[in-house]
């Protein structure tokens, strides 16, 4: 008899990146494609997941999305501006072949539970996980369970408040316009500068605005969760410089308000190489999802 397996897909607006792996959460085989359409794009996950017995899959997806299981719209992708992608019915399309327990979150819940799980955090109880890069994301873990109601956090969509250098600066969020992913999120970069990010020099003043933004997210979310750790990821965050000026910021903001932890315990960036805190985030939830059913 093959090896039941655990399933992730770490489903991205650019990229899917879907694997498999063993119940300690050690990985078998991935593969990564573009995201194209909803139809072909699942065929390939679904293609890669065929190989293997899977015994149940973990899910974390771009958003918003509908995560309540007893909604007549759990499973779906909702107001996306991913083109083709919005009331997009995720879930019950994979079932319809793979038919497993199936966890569905977002992708930077994954993330938070990777760094839960086996990462940066697996000492708290209580972690907080921001993705900046394409778009921005925050997921909150308290005791094991997500922080969420009438659905997942929407984090990056915070309003912020203005840096004086960004006084003509109207961001890039097509809903919003200046709200933290708006301000922050790696395209403003190049929406202000006119230069890609990974060619200005981290001496350039563009990233202390970018941290200034970032800054404001973990202050209120010190304020309105109280944290045990602050966790960053994404591709604006592998800057090394980055997390000192968000650590900078951060101490400017709070003008010792709040008592935290030790500013560079508190503040911290990803444990987990390789960009896997997802993976491996999808794949505890899903053996948790398989135990329980």
């Amino acid at each position: 008899m093959s090896e039941k397996l655990l399933g992730s897909i770490e489903a991205g607006g650019t990229k899917f990146v879907c694997a498999v792996g063993n119940f300690e959460y050690e990985v078998v085989e991935t593969v990564q494609f573009p995201t194209t359409t909803p139809m072909e794009t699942l065929q390939k996950a679904i293609d890669f997941f065929r190989k293997f017995d899977v015994a149940a899959i973990g899910i974390g997806s771009f958003g918003p999305i509908d995560i309540h299981v007893h909604s007549a719209t759990f499973g779906h992708v909702l107001s996306t501006p991913k083109k083709g992608w919005a009331d997009f019915d995720f879930v019950g399309t994979l079932k319809k072949t793979i038919d497993v327990p199936t966890v569905f979150t977002t992708d930077v819940n994954s993330s938070a539970y990777g760094e839960y799980i086996k990462g940066a955090a697996r000492e708290a109880d209580s972690v907080l996980y921001f993705t900046i890069g394409t778009g921005i994301g925050g997921g909150a873990i308290q005791s094991g369970e997500f922080i969420g109601g009438i659905n997942h956090a929407e984090m990056g969509h915070a309003l912020v408040k203005r840096h004086p250098r960004d006084s003509g600066f109207k961001g890039v969020c097509p809903f919003h316009g200046d709200c933290l992913e708006g301000m922050a999120a790696g395209p403003s970069i190049e929406a202000r500068t006119g230069i890609k990010g990974e060619k200005i020099p981290i001496e350039d003043d563009v990233w202390d605005t970018q941290a200034y933004y970032i800054a404001q997210a973990a202050y209120s979310a010190t304020l309105t969760l109280a944290p045990e750790k602050i966790i960053f990821g994404g591709g604006v965050m592998s800057r090394p410089h980055m997390i000192e000026l968000v650590r900078k910021n951060f101490v400017m903001i709070n003008n010792h308000y709040v008592k935290t932890p030790p500013i560079e315990e508190y503040l911290i960036t990803t444990g987990i190489r390789d960009n896997g805190a997802a993976t491996l985030g999808n794949f505890a939830l899903a053996l948790k999802e398989f135990i329980k059913n």
